[in-house]
């Protein structure tokens, strides 16, 4: 477990934005403690509505994604951290963990249908 003040390195997001589903089979495939950056920038403003910051199409996108990552959360699949850069703007991680084996065979291939 990473204590709260463990320096979370850079890590390059990859091509495009991540999604539902995306975010799903990398986690079905990770291992206890891999982590993986699935946003950057400020997540309660740019998802609100009020704000206009995106596109509804791209801010849909990005608030499914967050309730993703929030419900692998709540399920103990996954843990979710932040890192802050400057003013409203912050990296956000997933980070797999360890999970039952009986676990992986029944609720990720579910999660992953239920986000496709």
């Amino acid at each position: 477990m990473l204590a709260m003040d463990t320096r979370i390195p850079d890590t390059p997001t990859g091509v495009g934005p991540l999604t539902e589903a995306a975010l799903c089979a990398w986690l079905g495939a990770a291992a206890p403690g891999d982590r993986l950056p699935y946003h950057r920038g400020f997540l309660a403003r740019e998802t609100s509505p009020l704000t206009q910051l995106l596109p509804d199409a791209e801010r849909l996108a990005l608030l499914r994604l967050a309730n993703r990552a929030w419900a692998l959360a709540e399920s103990g699949l996954a843990h979710l951290v932040q890192r802050r850069h400057g003013h409203e703007d912050y990296s956000y991680f997933i980070i797999a963990c360890h999970r039952p084996r009986r676990l992986t065979s029944s609720v990720l291939p579910l999660l992953l249908a239920e986000a496709a």
